[in-house]
Parts: structure tokens; sequence; C-alpha cells
């Protein structure tokens, strides 16, 4: 394993070892930022689930109050009107069986996909270029939908997706260095409420088992659960 760099073991001896209520810990990752660009915020969340059980999968997308931060690159694969509609909803790229075409010969230039229904026999082939990637669509996240200007708005206001991956932990990022802690808080409190929600039925004990958030190159600080979920 690597070893931390010295402005990263210099940032950690300023974190103590114990649980921070949300406003604190995000006071203390911008105190302790040493990056030279505007860092992302990251939200990590460990569950009390198994996602090996599909009863126990936690999935789903919300539209953070404050956005991202980040201007995404959406890509429509459509027909007929619906590329119209796709174009004046402010789609960076359009198109129909010729774009499923440029994404299997390795187009990739794009941050989130929308796929129409009606393509999705097309699309369904790019399995393997799109899914390690975390681009192909799925209704679940509304990216497969006939409604592609609803779909492209959302995308564009901030929307993002979370996913328990196989050791039961979420991760997601919640806004900008820059935004300034209100409007972090506000997001992640957004993303965290919104995993709450999203208990399954079938898990069992302690559903939220620890948090943590960091900046991109920061290390990571441990967020009271309590605090929380008051």
């Amino acid at each position: 394993m690597a070893k931390p760099g010295k402005k990263f073991r210099a940032a950690a001896s300023k974190i103590e070892d114990r649980p921070y209520d949300l406003n604190e810990a995000l006071n203390t990752i911008k105190d302790v930022a040493f990056a030279k660009f505007d860092e992302t915020v990251e939200v990590h969340m460990r569950l009390g689930v198994d996602p090996r059980h599909a009863d126990q999968m936690v999935r789903g997308t919300l539209v953070l109050p404050h956005g991202t931060g980040k201007t995404m690159r959406v890509a429509v694969i459509a027909q007929g009107e619906k590329i119209k509609d796709a174009e004046a909803a402010g789609a960076e790229i359009v198109g129909g069986d010729d774009l499923v075409e440029r994404i299997a010969g390795g187009f990739l230039e794009f941050d989130a996909l929308v796929a129409t229904p009606d393509m999705m026999k097309g699309v369904g082939r790019l399995g393997k270029v799109l899914g390690p990637r975390g681009l192909m669509p799925n209704p679940k996240t509304g990216t497969v939908t006939f409604d592609v200007v609803k779909a492209i708005k959302e995308i564009k206001a901030g929307k993002v997706e979370y996913r328990v991956d196989k050791t039961g932990i979420i991760h997601a990022g919640v806004g900008k260095l820059s935004f300034g802690i209100e409007k972090l808080a506000e997001n992640a409190k957004a993303l965290i409420d919104a995993v709450h929600k999203a208990k399954p039925a079938a898990a069992k004990g302690k559903y939220v088992k620890a948090i943590h958030m960091a900046s991109t190159m920061g290390p990571s600080v441990s967020v009271s659960t309590s605090t929380v979920e008051k």
C-alpha cells in the first residue's frame, strides 16, 4: 500500500478520533483541505444490509437542493420527435442507432446517458461498455424514459444516484468545497434522508452503522449517526 503524502498526514493529524456532528465535520474538512482545486465533498455510509440479497439492495436517486457543482454532459439515445425534444432540453449529444454504434466503438465523452424504452434493444448490448462506468440507462434511476426532457433537466440540476456496493457502503458526492458549509450540509442531509427512506423491509438491526465524510484528496471525518438522525 502506498504511503500517504506529507500534506495528507499533516491534515489527518488535525482530525480527532471521535464522531463529529455534521456541521463540525464539514468545517473540519474545509479547514484541513490542501488541494489546489475545488474538491468534491463525499459522503460514505456503511449500512447494515447484505447486498447479496435482492431484498436488501439500497438504490435510488435524488436531486440535491444545491446541485453537485459539476457540469454534466448528457447524451440521449432516442428516435423521432424525442430527438428534437432532447436537443431543445439541452442534451449535448443526441442520436439513435448511430449513437449506439459510436458508443460501441469507444465514444464515451458524456457524463450521463438517457435512452427511450424503444431504443433499449440496441442499448442493451452496450452493457459491457457502459456498466463498469456506471453509465448504463436504468428505469429505476429515471434514465430509461420517454420523458427525456424531465430526465435531462434533473441530471443538469444535480441529480445523483446512490447504490450500496458489495461491501454494504454507499458513496456519493454532495457538492464542492466552494459551496460553503450551509449548502453542503443541506445537500448531505438530503442524501442521508433519502438513504434512510430507502431502508429495505428485510434489513434487520442497526441500519446506518457509520458515516464518514471527506474531500476528494483529504482524510475522512467520522460523523455521528445519532446527530444526523435527529
